[in-house]
């Protein structure tokens, strides 16, 4: 052990005279613990209500799409050998073809504008997580004899959106699209027909729950005219993180016109956000931590005075500048160090206990999830314990540099 570390420690000892000095010191090493332990707290928070939207967003869509270039479509001819051929790429868990359009769907009370998804629902469960989303009803889209004798194809329509259409399980909606019907000079009318609502679902997240509905894919082509094509296929991985690599080794393999769309790509502009959100959180709870130095600064131009005596016997023994200045920032850092390791301790004991207990609830009729959710990052711990630690070191330097300065001669005159 070097003697500046063994001074730095004596002078972190309290003694009567400098009883006010080692408070201080104290509050400094505080004010560090909990500005580390809110960090650690929010951004783990931040992480599980990042991983829980992923999860949902991309649990109702797919990894990869694989489309042509301006959305023509994906030809009945062509979908069979690509289906084989996706089934049997490495990392594809899972193979759905879908047709995408926009529409009006009325009741017998309201109307909504929708976006009509037509599946495959034997498949489409192996891509996405819609029958585990199912609040009530069934994902049967067959053809069903309700009314009369009349038989009405099935649909699958977001919780929110049947509010809105003042609709029970059974009851008839129509749904209209822009592709139209020729009319002779009369023009085109809207396309439109009546299905039988079988079932609703709910994943918690507004944007869909308000604006989807499901039909069988053969109804769906029938709506848009797209007898002989599909949308897009859809895939699911075995893991996400490969979606990027899948996805060019897809577009290599197909070649034009076939391209392809990644989740993160699909919703680039949302995870963004919460990357910059996190950016942000980071930076604005460092402050805490900031002003915590502050302290450590007062403290130790308050231990210099209080050490000029000190610090002239040992210039006059023969220290040099540099060795003074290094006992002041040992002592800075001992105390952002001890704050650091406390506030580390404390940020990750609460997030423990959060996801043991779940003390912290959340009503579940008004929230997507029944408690706040905790994910850890290896990551931002090493963040967050570098940025302390550098913020405590900058501390130290000016009291530092102006202790290492003294005079020995000036220091040690009166004494």
């Amino acid at each position: 052990m070097s003697y500046e570390f063994f001074i730095a420690k004596r002078y972190l000892r309290s003694k009567r005279k400098t009883g006010f000095i080692s408070l201080i010191t104290y509050i400094s090493i505080i004010g560090v613990m909990i500005g580390v332990a809110a960090l650690v707290i929010v951004l783990s928070v931040a992480n599980g209500f990042e991983n829980e939207v992923r999860s949902r967003i991309i649990g109702f869509d797919a990894h990869v799409r694989v489309r042509t270039f301006h959305d023509r479509g994906i030809s009945n001819k062509a979908l069979p050998d690509m289906l084989k051929t996706l089934d049997q790429t490495a990392n594809v868990a899972g193979v759905a073809p879908c047709v995408f359009e926009k529409g009006l769907i009325v009741s017998a009370r309201a109307k909504q504008g929708v976006f009509i998804k037509g599946i495959d629902p034997e498949r489409e469960r192996t891509v996405t997580t819609l029958l585990d989303s199912l609040a009530g009803g069934s994902l049967n889209l067959d053809t069903v004899y309700v009314d009369k004798g009349k038989a009405y194809p099935g649909i699958i329509i977001g919780r929110w959106l049947a509010d809105r259409l003042e609709i029970n399980l059974g009851d008839r909606v129509q749904v209209l699209t822009a592709a139209g019907v020729e009319t002779g000079g009369l023009g085109s009318m809207p396309r439109f027909r009546t299905f039988r609502y079988a079932g609703a679902f709910e994943t918690g997240l507004y944007e869909y729950d308000d604006n989807y509905a499901f039909i069988a894919i053969k109804e769906a082509q029938r709506l848009s005219q797209r007898r002989g094509s599909v949308s897009w296929i859809q895939l699911r991985l075995t893991d996400m993180s490969l979606a990027e690599s899948v996805a060019q080794e897809i577009e290599q393999r197909f070649g034009y016109p076939y391209t392809t769309d990644t989740w993160f790509e699909m919703h680039q502009n949302l995870f963004a956000w919460m990357a910059l959100e996190k950016k942000f959180f980071f930076l604005i709870l460092s402050l805490i931590i900031m002003v915590a130095a502050f302290n450590i600064v007062s403290t130790l131009i308050m231990v210099v005075l209080e050490k000029r005596k000190d610090i002239g016997v040992l210039k006059s023994m023969g220290a040099q500048s540099r060795q003074i200045m290094n006992i002041f920032v040992y002592e800075g850092l001992v105390a952002g160090s001890i704050g650091t390791a406390l506030g580390l301790i404390l940020g990750y004991a609460v997030c423990l206990l959060q996801l043991e207990t779940k003390f912290i609830a959340l009503p579940g009729d008004v929230y997507i999830i029944n408690a706040i959710p905790i994910e850890f990052n290896w990551f931002d711990g090493v963040a967050i314990t570098l940025a302390s630690l550098v913020i405590s070191y900058l501390a130290t330097l000016y009291p530092s540099y102006k202790a290492s300065k003294l005079d020995p001669v000036e220091a040690i005159r009166y004494e």
